[in-house]
């Protein structure tokens, strides 16, 4: 396996991260971005308890609150912290997420916690205010650019098996794509696509990749399903 990330991720351990996700907490609805925004959950509650004044609630999950999960890694990963009741979609992205029954109308003043990290498309913030919710955004972890690591890039550039791609998000490919010399980026762009949306493949086409599929759903399983079934080595 080769990995090139582009991102250093940081659980937002912070006075004011720890008051927005206290907000966010108390709010009938709570939806979770990402594992990352599961994990630093787990964080700041953790670093919330050994604090003089804890303002978390423990558990963060309330009787009676819906908390949702962008998809089943998502879920997992809450699981993993004690919050088992959680919803998500089949389809596992922002679109899939918004589809939800439960969070398609909200009486006035009603309140949706929004556990994510700074950046991002920006749908669903804004698609939620518009149905009526007053969203209470907890940015609880960050994603800071890295330098690619170069072993990983002279993997690349030497690799003579057919690539696969798994590709579970658009700007960290771009981010990739302006690091690798250019030889590297070629050898990559060889790579079969295994996109985790229609709308990441079609951004994989966008940046040069000619064999590009969507796979079943984001996780690593679906991802690196034409692995398991033969289709590359």
């Amino acid at each position: 396996m080769i990995e090139l990330s582009p991102w250093t991720i940081r659980s937002e351990n912070t006075a004011v991260a720890r008051a927005a996700l206290a907000s966010a907490l108390q709010s009938a609805h709570v939806l979770v971005t990402s594992p990352n925004a599961a994990r630093a959950l787990r964080d700041l509650c953790a670093a919330d308890a050994r604090a003089a004044a804890p303002s978390l609630p423990r558990p963060p999950q309330r009787e009676g609150q819906a908390w949702y999960a962008v998809g089943s890694g998502t879920a997992q990963a809450l699981a993993e912290s004690g919050i088992a009741d959680v919803r998500w979609p089949e389809r596992m992205d922002s679109e899939g997420l918004l589809a939800l029954p439960g969070l398609q109308r909200f009486d006035a003043g009603e309140a949706v916690g929004l556990l994510t990290a700074p950046g991002g498309r920006g749908v669903i913030a804004p698609t939620l205010a518009a149905r009526g919710a007053q969203v209470r955004r907890a940015d609880i972890y960050r994603r800071e650019p890295a330098r690619l690591d170069q072993f990983m890039v002279a993997r690349l550039s030497q690799a003579r098996a057919p690539l696969l791609l798994a590709l579970s998000s658009g700007e960290a490919l771009q981010r990739v794509l302006a690091q690798l010399p250019p030889p590297a980026a070629a050898r990559l762009r060889e790579a079969r696509v295994s996109a985790a949306s229609e709308r990441l493949a079609q951004s994989a086409r966008d940046a040069g990749f000619a064999d590009v599929g969507v796979a079943a759903g984001p996780g690593a399983r679906e991802l690196l399903a034409p692995l398991a079934h033969g289709d590359r080595d």
